[in-house]
């Protein structure tokens, strides 16, 4: 069995705690961006249901055509282009609902905490 000195033991004992502070740092890291993910995916699932009911009013008013369309399926589908075509919309970024939903997420949510991530 071999001894260790007191020297190799504190040494030992301090790469160790290094490891586990840098394993710390790195999960803290990694949950702040799976936070930031997160939020980015919120703030464009918000931006693409905006424009989605934006444009609704936009096609009430068309009427299908009577040789080829009409019936329920239409209307179920007509919804689900229009989903569509927010998030077309909202993937573009040009409105910039998105940008402003984040940021406010991210104020509320450093509030929540009592931190300050600049980003």
């Amino acid at each position: 069995m071999t001894t260790l000195t007191t020297d190799t033991t504190t040494a030992l004992l301090q790469a160790s705690q290094g490891q586990s502070a840098d394993i710390v740092a790195k999960t803290k890291s990694a949950e702040q961006t799976r936070n930031m993910q997160a939020i980015e995916e919120a703030a464009k699932d918000f931006e693409a249901m905006f424009i989605t009911e934006m444009m609704k009013p936009m096609f009430e008013g068309i009427k299908p055509d009577p040789m080829f369309g009409g019936g329920k399926g239409e209307e179920i589908f007509q919804g689900m282009m229009l989903t569509e075509y927010g998030k077309m919309v909202a993937e573009t970024g040009q409105l910039g609902i998105a940008d402003q939903v984040k940021a406010e997420m991210i104020k509320m949510q450093e509030k929540a905490n009592g931190t300050s991530t600049q980003q």
